[in-house]
């Protein structure tokens, strides 16, 4: 379904892109290079989501971990 999504989405941000940037194409050059957009900006957000997410991940287990020493060395040692 999001590949659906992303294809209707993509005809419609075809058609305001060449209108944006005063450009003059023929109806189906529109369309192609509006999905191809949308599933190349799709692929790269989620991506960097991902990538966000797994950064969030390593941050939030060092601070852990680092809060583990800390309570460590101060209240066992």
């Amino acid at each position: 379904m999001p590949f659906v999504w992303l294809m209707i989405v993509g005809v419609a941000v075809g058609f305001l892109a060449t209108r944006i940037l005063k450009v003059d194409l023929d109806t189906p050059s529109t369309i192609a290079l509006g999905v191809l957009g949308a599933l190349i900006g799709g692929v790269v957000l989620r991506s960097l989501i991902m990538l966000a997410g797994i950064g969030a991940g390593f941050f939030g287990a060092l601070l852990g971990a680092i809060c583990l020493i800390w309570a460590w060395k101060t209240w066992i040692r």
